[in-house]
């Protein structure tokens, strides 16, 4: 069983490979990514982000799970040396959306994990999560958006890959506020999407030369960087590349 729904600006995919699943779970799942649309989105003006950026509301006052995202964002900026940072846009404008998707995600299996389902994927705009064995990951080819540059064979694990091929130049580096230099996308994976998306942000961010030597020293997470003169740089532990 599998269902689509367009949430949080994108497509989600929940597929359920388990015999004899109450459909209901899906309710449940999708139920949470509208509410975490709501308070999380910056683009509806009621949402707890949107009155944060305008001054309407304290981080204090806000809801926890809002608090406990930004919390993340502040560790993750400092993990990452500043190149995650929910303000690479804009220091004045608030923006946790590289964290809330793979957070999202993570917690929508925690639902499914509760409901007994052992097999499924969580797909969030080509960002997902996997559960249960033989699952095979393609990942889009940064320059022929009809090829698959590589394709991974997992079992449990999250995988999240940074490019511009979808949205256009959109990752900055927030040092600088310009796009980086010399890398195409940058995917990791490893055991929760939330670090995995918000790692992949950082070393794409990062540029060429950073990006390679700094997930080369990522402990619990693997990355396959592609640069732009077609060089594929992957970490010797990256999951079953084919």
């Amino acid at each position: 069983m599998h269902r689509v729904e367009h949430v949080m600006g994108m497509p989600i995919l929940v597929d359920v490979r388990d015999d004899d699943v109450d459909e209901r779970v899906f309710f449940d799942v999708f139920g949470w990514f509208r509410w975490v649309d709501g308070v999380f989105s910056t683009y509806k003006d009621d949402s707890e982000i949107s009155r944060i950026n305008r001054g309407e509301l304290e981080v204090a006052d806000a809801d926890l799970g809002v608090q406990t995202v930004l919390g993340i964002c502040e560790q993750l900026r400092a993990t990452t040396d500043g190149y995650f940072d929910a303000r690479a846009s804009s220091p004045e404008v608030l923006d946790p959306s590289g964290l809330v998707k793979g957070w999202s995600v993570d917690r929508a299996t925690a639902i499914l994990d509760s409901a007994g389902v052992r097999r499924y994927a969580v797909n969030a705009g080509g960002d997902l999560v996997v559960r249960g064995g033989g699952w095979r990951v393609g990942i889009q080819h940064p320059l022929d958006r009809g090829e698959v540059a590589k394709v991974l064979e997992i079992d449990d694990l999250a995988v999240a890959t940074s490019a511009d091929y979808a949205r256009g130049p959109h990752v900055l580096d927030p040092h600088t506020r310009c796009p980086p230099r010399g890398v195409l996308s940058v995917t990791i994976t490893g055991p929760d999407l939330a670090t995995a998306d918000a790692y992949a942000t950082a070393a794409f961010a990062m540029g060429a030369e950073r990006a390679q030597h700094w997930t080369a020293r990522l402990r619990g997470y693997q990355a396959l960087t592609i640069l732009a003169d077609g060089r594929v740089l992957s970490t010797p532990g990256f999951p079953g590349v084919s």
